[in-house]
């Protein structure tokens, strides 16, 4: 609150200093007379700064149209489409004597006939005013601060109108040696909010005042034409946020549209700066890249503009592999299929389906070399995951099933005796079974087994235990195990032996 104070004092003083009278610069005005001279110095050290830092500024400004307001009667966003929250959310600032829109995503979706998730708004109420309007709101975010405003059980992502990052103080502005954003408080009006945001189709808000839609960017031309466009320079950009550069491949890939050129030639070059973004960061864009059911063309684009292999290393490194590709495709193709049945799925077994190429190699690398098939899986299992944690981050409710999941394909082909009944009852079993299924259609081992577990699963009981009764003895799907240890174990001929304390047990 207190920097907030301070900054907005700073602000005021410097819109007020053009008002003030010309001081005389003439040789013979002292006391005073070489403070023109220092104020020129401040001032041409302030236009360098700005140079430096806000390029994306200066070539936004250059490349942007002038405001287009759309009127009502000229575009097929209605109101009713929008969230009963977003609307509350939107009355609330208003009469609070704030400028409120809805912002984004909501905007653009709605445009194109779509029904969106949910809604953003953007106001010049600072988060602290803002939460006031609310009960139970809460700011968040320490790179930008954004007030969670509850309506009911939604959740309204209030932001307050950005400023460009040059015009702002230490404590309000600061940017990584890579020339990325880390701190990103600075507040402005209406037109640099737009100009600030990523891309152009995203940058279109709605207002209930008037009805009218506000494009500052050529948003509503770029989705006529199925663009995305970055706004400003894309590189600089890109370096400001690497994330964008995922979110350009999604939202082409979502919206089925075209990465504008201009847009599109950086990715490629600028991919190793995904690698200073936090791990669990990019574990939330993978999900929206890959679980909003259109993950197969989002995989593409990924591997198009060479990201995927920032993201997932060991998987694009066995990609060469028919199998691998199959696979990986495969995986990517049922989620989404599940998704558009609106079926649950989880992260568990995407990762698991993903990092699979690399642990199966590792597997038999360590098999060959004569670790046990167990331990191989183990070692395999850590050292992949241990690689991956440092990309994208797993939580351990995920990564404790996709484990399991693994686990479960060496305990599949052994059915015998009472063995095929207790892994139908194993938590894991549903996954295990798809994910054995998923490998048999990539080719990656012989198909059978699964069918088997098909008709296992759908038999009535003396169906199974005659199933169970016909499964071969003498292979790896018989599940021949060690025979019937016996009950004596390593004691069983101690008794036998002198017992005068003379023997060492290792004797």
């Amino acid at each position: 609150m207190f920097n907030s104070l301070i900054s907005s004092i700073k602000r005021w003083q410097r819109k007020s200093r053009p008002e003030e009278a010309p001081q005389s610069t003439h040789p013979g005005d002292a006391p005073g007379s070489n403070k023109p001279a220092r104020q020129d110095s401040r001032k041409k050290a302030a236009k360098e700064s700005r140079k430096r830092n806000g390029a994306a500024k200066a070539s936004s400004a250059a490349a942007t149209p002038s405001r287009v307001v759309v009127s009502r009667s000229d575009h097929t966003l209605s109101r009713r489409d929008v969230s009963r929250a977003a609307l509350t959310v939107m009355k609330r600032l208003q009469e609070a004597g704030f400028e409120a829109y809805i912002v984004g995503g909501g905007v653009r979706d709605l445009l194109l006939g779509g029904h969106p998730k949910d809604f953003d708004a953007a106001t010049d109420a600072p988060p602290e005013q803002a939460k006031q309007l609310f009960r139970g709101a809460r700011i968040v975010g320490r790179r930008f601060r954004i007030l969670h405003a509850r309506i009911g059980r939604e959740i309204i992502e209030v932001t307050t109108f950005r400023g460009h990052h040059s015009d702002g103080e230490e404590h309000e502005a600061q940017q990584s040696e890579h020339g990325m954003l880390l701190r990103d408080n600075v507040y402005g009006d209406l037109e640099s909010d737009a100009i600030r945001r990523d891309f152009t189709v995203n940058a279109l808000y709605y207002t209930t005042q008037g009805f009218e839609i506000h494009d500052y960017t050529g948003g509503m031309q770029d989705i006529e034409d199925r663009l995305i466009r970055m706004i400003g320079d894309p590189e600089t950009r890109y370096k400001e946020d690497p994330v964008r550069m995922l979110r350009a491949v999604r939202f082409a890939a979502k919206l089925d549209f075209d990465i504008e050129p201009a847009t599109a030639v950086p990715l490629q070059q600028l991919a190793p700066l995904l690698r200073n973004i936090a791990p669990a960061r990019l574990f939330d864009e993978v999900l929206k890249l890959l679980m909003s059911g259109h993950g197969e063309r989002t995989f593409e684009l990924l591997r198009q503009y060479h990201l995927w292999e920032h993201l997932f290393p060991d998987n694009a490194r066995h990609l060469d592999s028919p199998e691998a590709e199959a696979l990986t495709r495969q995986a990517l193709r049922n989620t989404d299929d599940r998704i558009r049945n609106e079926q649950r799925v989880t992260p568990a077994f995407l990762y698991a389906a993903l990092l699979w190429p690399a642990v199966n190699f590792e597997q038999k690398f360590l098999s060959e070399h004569g670790t046990p098939p167990v331990p191989a899986l183990a070692q395999a299992a850590q050292k992949v995951v241990g690689v991956q944690l440092t990309h994208t981050a797993i939580p351990k409710r995920f990564s404790i099933p996709m484990r399991e999941i693994w686990d479960m394909q060496s305990r599949l082909p052994r059915r015998g005796g009472e063995r095929a009944f207790r892994l139908q009852e194993h938590p894991r079993f549903r996954a295990a079974y798809d994910f054995l299924l998923l490998r048999e259609e990539s080719g990656e081992i012989p198909a059978g087994l699964g069918q088997w577990w098909t008709e296992f699963q759908q038999a009535d009981e003396e169906q199974r235990q005659q199933m169970v009764r016909d499964v071969p003895r003498n292979g790896p799907r018989g599940g021949k195990g060690r025979g019937r240890r016996n009950r004596g174990g390593r004691n069983r001929n101690r008794s036998k032996r002198p017992n005068n304390g003379s023997e060492h047990p290792s004797s």
